[in-house]
């Protein structure tokens, strides 16, 4: 497929308010891409590239949106995947002048509107709307597959390309693939906001109330005696966590994966500012300076996998359930599970006084 093509539905996607329409465009151009463009095509909509960042910034391209653009589209996403393939792997002493001979190259193949696609794309600023939700309804519309099978692959795979791939070249025995693995993390589960504690009420009737803390969520991943820690971004930094590590230690369970959420509490136990918890996850740290500065505790609300069991299907209540069989009252979020208003307020209540939500 040309960037042309796939500039023009990034258009459409862009041009509308209407998330049926953004899904409709989206559907279409995946289509219509080969299946060996499937993943690149998918992440350039979502503003992605194959590679992630490859330290191209603002100067760089600047030089580079200088090349005269090219009088008609030839560019196609394969090449321009080649182009940052080579950029990504040209580095150290004496490569800048290399990377910047590149970078023209690549823009002298461009015409003028994708100039500015291409140089979005690389600073990761590519904002047209095509939210992770829309494109996962995009990808199971193409597919002609439920899009609740595509939502559960995407989570497992921990992102969309992949996944795209294997629901447009295979369709559903593709998607059996993605299995909830130790220390492969997966995409967060989200929760879904109310108004407040008498809305919540209203809407789902006697239901789970927890805290919200100001803190960072965390996945542990635990077999047999290691222990592993990712970002909701889904990298690691269990080195930069050693209280997580600590705090698992004596978890019975040989195989699990847990989430919870990471903060920093003062000796009263109400919070730090949320960038004190935030400082623990840099990349240039002093883990103890750091960590006797600003002890992180954890909490853990959610458990998706035991001894090799996949929960992630299960109500809440049976992993909430699972959760509290292998670890400590200390270290699960406060829950209160209630149909009473008067008590799920008060619940909320004592939350805020302790400085969380």
């Amino acid at each position: 497929m040309l960037l042309a093509e796939l500039l023009a539905a990034s258009e459409r996607v862009a041009a509308t308010r209407s998330r049926l329409a953004k899904i409709d465009a989206l559907a279409e151009c995946l289509r219509r891409l080969d299946a060996s463009e499937v993943a690149l095509g998918v992440a350039y909509l979502s503003g992605d590239t194959r590679q992630g960042r490859i330290g191209i910034g603002y100067a760089a391209l600047k030089d580079a949106l200088a090349a005269t653009p090219a009088g008609a589209p030839g560019l196609t996403l394969a090449q321009v995947d080649e182009a940052l393939a080579r950029l990504d792997q040209t580095k150290g002493e004496g490569s800048a002048a290399e990377r910047a001979r590149m970078l023209a190259e690549l823009f002298a193949r461009a015409t003028a509107p994708e100039h500015d696609f291409l140089a979005r794309l690389l600073l990761g600023e590519l904002r047209q709307g095509a939210l992770e939700g829309i494109m996962l309804d995009a990808i199971a519309k193409a597919a002609n597959l439920p899009a609740v099978r595509v939502r559960s692959a995407a989570m497992r795979a921990g992102g969309l390309p992949a996944v795209a791939e294997a629901a447009l070249t295979e369709g559903e025995p593709g998607l059996a693939r993605f299995a909830l693995r130790v220390f492969q993390p997966v995409q967060p589960m989200l929760a879904q906001p109310a108004e407040d504690v008498a809305g919540a009420i209203e809407r789902l009737g006697r239901a789970a109330f927890e805290w919200k803390l100001d803190g960072a969520r965390v996945q542990a991943h635990k077999s047999g005696g290691e222990i592993r820690v990712y970002t909701r971004s889904l990298n690691e930094v269990t080195s930069a966590l050693p209280e997580i590590v600590s705090a698992l230690q004596d978890c019975p369970a040989r195989e699990a994966i847990l989430d919870g959420e990471t903060i920093a509490l003062k000796p009263d136990g109400t919070p730090y500012p949320f960038q004190e918890t935030m400082r623990r996850f840099g990349r240039k740290l002093d883990v103890e300076a750091s960590r006797a500065a600003f002890p992180l505790s954890v909490f853990f609300f959610d458990c998706l996998l035991a001894e090799g069991e996949d929960l992630t299907a299960r109500p809440a209540r049976e992993r909430f359930d699972a959760l509290a069989k292998v670890l400590p009252a200390k270290i699960l979020i406060p829950r209160l599970v209630t149909g009473d208003r008067e008590a799920a307020q008060a619940f909320y209540d004592d939350a805020l006084a302790r400085g969380h939500e």
